[in-house]
């Protein structure tokens, strides 16, 4: 079981990791739309680099994340939410959390597949998980392309638009709990 909060707003490190990883995913989707589509003999170019660098880097960042929530726990609910969004709530930030660490990894494991090695921005290479086209694991570019592109996508525009939706039509402090500053 978590560890509860009395504090009405999320700690300055857990709004950092949120923000940090919000970053992080704008600029990796970016890197992804613009970046040569990835085929049998794809050089790893410079955009192909820095996608797999920024990976790493969300995996990171989510695991701390995670620990840091698991941990230290979250403010309890705005007074007045309703129980099922709290349910909801619960809900599609686990499944953040889950493709969070799944996408990457996903990601990592086909880049392994296709022989393309995975380094952190040049400075060392990451451990491979699996070895080239090891047998079974050829799903898993599209796999990690299908969840990014719209699972993914679709959770954080749910996300940001419950944020928006307590601020600007309930005016109650659910957006404010994570915002710097607050």
């Amino acid at each position: 079981m978590a560890p509860t909060t009395t504090a009405s707003h999320y700690s300055g490190t857990a709004k950092t990791l949120h923000w940090l990883v919000v970053a992080l995913l704008i600029a990796q989707f970016i890197f992804a739309w613009t970046m040569p589509h990835i085929g049998r003999n794809t050089p790893v170019s410079t955009l192909i680099g820095l996608h797999f660098s920024f990976g790493v880097v969300i995996l990171a960042v989510v695991v701390v994340r995670l620990v840091w929530r698991l941990l230290n726990g979250v403010p309890p609910q705005e007074p007045g939410v309703p129980a099922w969004q709290e349910t909801l709530s619960s809900i599609v930030h686990w499944l953040l959390y889950v493709l969070l660490l799944v996408i990457p990894v996903l990601g990592w494991i086909n880049a392994d597949w296709r022989g393309m090695p995975v380094s952190l921005f040049g400075l060392f290479e990451m451990p491979k998980l699996i070895a080239p086209r090891a047998a079974g694991w050829q799903f898993t570019g599209d796999l990690h392309g299908l969840l990014s592109n719209y699972l993914l996508l679709a959770l954080v525009g749910l996300h940001v638009v419950a944020a928006l939706y307590h601020h600007f039509v309930r005016h109650d402090g659910v957006l404010k709990r994570m915002l710097p500053g607050h």
